[in-house]
């Protein structure tokens, strides 16, 4: 009898462990431009967290009050009185502080409590608390996550760039793609198939971007623009960074790239790619977070 309750303790400790979820904090804060589908991107992430069971989802969000409705931050006028001008600055000032202080909870220590980070089309330069700090923790055994404007944030910062394993360079007009499926046995392009094809997606090009420092999922071989040129153009990647992992995609402007719902405004993409879409995040979130394998170099 003894020996069948050590047993049963020891297969219900088991068991706790695998069902204790892994915990990752999403970042959707900017200072450039504001993607309109970013509350759409919280939504879905949040969504993907609840039916998996794998993760919970805590946010870093923006303090309101900056940001017009083109999605750039607020400028001031040329023709401001001087009055207009202090309360401007006033009110800039404010919501830098509250952007700091929201942007606490992405200090070293508070990162303890967290297995990874999802930056969710972040842009420009966020006022990170301790920024090598942030590397390290990713270095030493723990998850990012990067969805589009992720690359188009801290420019500055080559090491940042270095650990994504590319920098946002420019874009053109949204336009249908195919997407070549690098690897059929990574979680994130497994449901793929060999070409994915999207109707509608703004496309990034990049810079410091070298194949052989990253595992490719996803590129084109053609020029969004200019199907003409041929080559090899990044559209999704990852890779080890220390004891951490890496999982990046560029895809994610539209809404209905994101999200399954018929019913979305100016819809150009069919729900079932949003559908895989939503597999392609969902598969890389679970191997940059060790709960799905892959043989990545």
């Amino acid at each position: 009898m003894k020996k069948i309750l050590t047993l049963l303790v020891a297969a219900l400790a088991v068991t706790s462990l695998q069902a204790a979820p892994k915990k990752l904090l999403v970042v959707t804060t900017t200072t450039g431009f504001r993607h309109s589908s970013i509350p759409t991107a919280e939504k879905v992430l949040a969504e993907l967290a609840q039916s998996s069971g794998e993760f919970t989802v805590d946010f870093v969000r923006q303090p309101p009050g900056v940001h017009a409705g083109n999605g750039f931050p607020n400028k001031l006028k040329d023709t401001a009185t001087p009055e207009e001008k202090k309360a401007f600055a006033d009110a800039e000032d404010k919501w830098n502080e509250a952007l700091k202080t929201e942007l606490q909870k992405l200090s070293p220590e508070n990162l303890k409590n967290y297995d990874g980070v999802i930056f969710a089309s972040t842009t420009g330069d966020l006022p990170l608390p301790d920024k090598q700090g942030f590397l390290d923790w990713i270095k030493a055994g723990h998850a990012f996550i990067g969805i589009h404007a992720a690359a188009d944030t801290f420019h500055g910062w080559p090491d940042f760039a270095a650990m994504l394993g590319g920098e946002f360079a420019h874009h053109g007009p949204q336009v249908s793609v195919d997407c070549l499926n690098q690897d059929l046995a990574h979680p994130a392009t497994a449901a793929l198939g060999k070409v994915w094809t999207i109707q509608q997606e703004e496309i990034y090009q990049f810079k410091n971007y070298d194949p052989a420092n990253v595992h490719d999922l996803l590129i084109m071989d053609k020029h969004p623009e200019h199907k003409e040129v041929s080559g090899h153009f990044a559209v999704s990647w990852c890779k080890h960074y220390g004891t951490g992992n890496v999982f990046y995609t560029s895809l994610g402007h539209r809404e209905d790239v994101w999200d399954t719902d018929p019913t979305i405004k100016d819809r150009k993409n069919d729900p079932a790619i949003s559908k895989a879409y939503q597999q392609h995040v969902l598969g890389g979130i679970e191997w940059a977070l060790g709960l799905k394998t892959a043989t990545v170099p």
